[in-house]
């Protein structure tokens, strides 16, 4: 009976320590798999051993989280192809892996051999063009580094402490991401607001890059616009003013519409053919005219059908015209024809 009540106690702890987002998760479609490891908290003793080693104060609110439980771990995977996918994972090491970034120099490594702090430059904020952005971390004495979360190997998130001084206990700590390419970006000034962060984008892959300039891969912005399409509009809207959309847009009526057949051809008419029907247009633009138009006089007549009757005696050439003439048009002779004549 008292198992019972230490479960049920222990899984509303756990019910608020993820803020629901489990039962989120599983009412998402494709969402399997999805799993929160339950950690014992971390002892007083551990955390006052870990500010001593490392010459730090833990932040409030982080510590009270290690007093709740030891690190953080909630992954889950999507269904595909009959297949589960590990897709978000949420992480933060426990005060055991609470390790410096920048481990001490060994007595057995070579003199000259380089280390982060030979990659550290100055560079002011107004040359990077963010004039209104925190100091970046140095690599050298001057900050205190420790990972949070490796990212699957896509960068890290560190708790920086600033402006330290040899033998000084340090207080002051804010939250980093440490891209790739070695680059700082901030994330959040407390603890409790990065662990809000983490839990809001679902610890998708590379939720990160939000942070950055660039912004996460193509790969990581379609899982972002499935499975978490409110914060991901929002955070386009910030980034691009024209709120371009990275989600595939496809228009079926353009896509699968079949080409246009092109006109076929039109077959051209004979010359001899053609050269009756000039005369024909010819004939009628120029009305009572009597003249020849285009009609050779060595042509037979009576080859083209196009052309009208032919008068032996008088030797003219009537064109077609119909069988009624019109009013006011006199005929001539037993040719009733009214169009003009061609004389040849």
């Amino acid at each position: 009976m008292e198992e019972t009540k230490e479960s049920l106690s222990f899984k509303g702890v756990a019910e608020r320590l993820t803020l629901g987002i489990t039962r989120l998760l599983e009412n998402m479609p494709g969402v399997v798999d999805v799993r929160f490891a339950e950690r014992e908290p971390a002892e007083k003793r551990s955390l006052l051993s870990w500010e001593q080693k490392n010459t730090c104060i833990l932040p409030e609110d982080l510590r009270d989280f290690y007093l709740t439980t030891d690190g953080f771990t909630l992954t889950w995977s999507v269904k595909l192809d009959n297949e589960c996918v590990p897709l978000g994972c949420m992480m933060v090491n426990s005060v055991a892996r609470l390790c410096p970034l920048l481990q001490p120099v060994s007595f057995f490594s070579l003199p000259n051999a380089p280390s982060l702090a030979d990659l550290d430059w100055e560079e002011s904020s107004t040359e990077r063009g963010l004039e209104h952005a925190p100091a970046a971390p140095h690599f050298d004495s001057r900050s205190r580094i420790f990972e949070l979360d490796s990212c699957g190997g896509t960068g890290k998130v560190c708790l920086v402490y600033k402006n330290c001084t040899p033998g000084v206990v340090a207080q002051q700590s804010e939250i980093w991401f440490l891209d790739r390419s070695l680059c700082w970006h901030f994330l959040t000034a407390t603890f409790t607001s990065y662990y809000r962060l983490m839990i809001t984008h679902l610890g998708l892959p590379e939720w990160q890059y939000a942070f950055t300039p660039y912004g996460p891969s193509p790969q990581a912005k379609q899982w972002a616009s499935l499975y978490q399409p409110l914060t991901f509009s929002c955070e386009l809207s910030l980034g691009d003013p024209a709120g371009d959309s990275y989600v595939n847009k496809l228009d079926p009526t353009k896509a699968f519409k079949g080409k246009s057949k092109a006109p076929a051809p039109k077959k051209k008419q004979s010359t001899q053919c053609g050269s009756g029907g000039t005369a024909k247009g010819q004939g009628n633009t120029g009305r009572h005219s009597g003249t020849k138009r285009g009609i050779d006089s060595s042509a037979d007549p009576s080859a083209c059908s196009e052309w009208g009757g032919w008068c032996s005696s008088t030797k003219t050439l009537y064109i077609p015209a119909p069988s009624t003439p019109p009013m006011g048009v006199a005929t001539r002779g037993t040719h009733h024809h009214p169009f003009p004549a061609l004389h040849i």
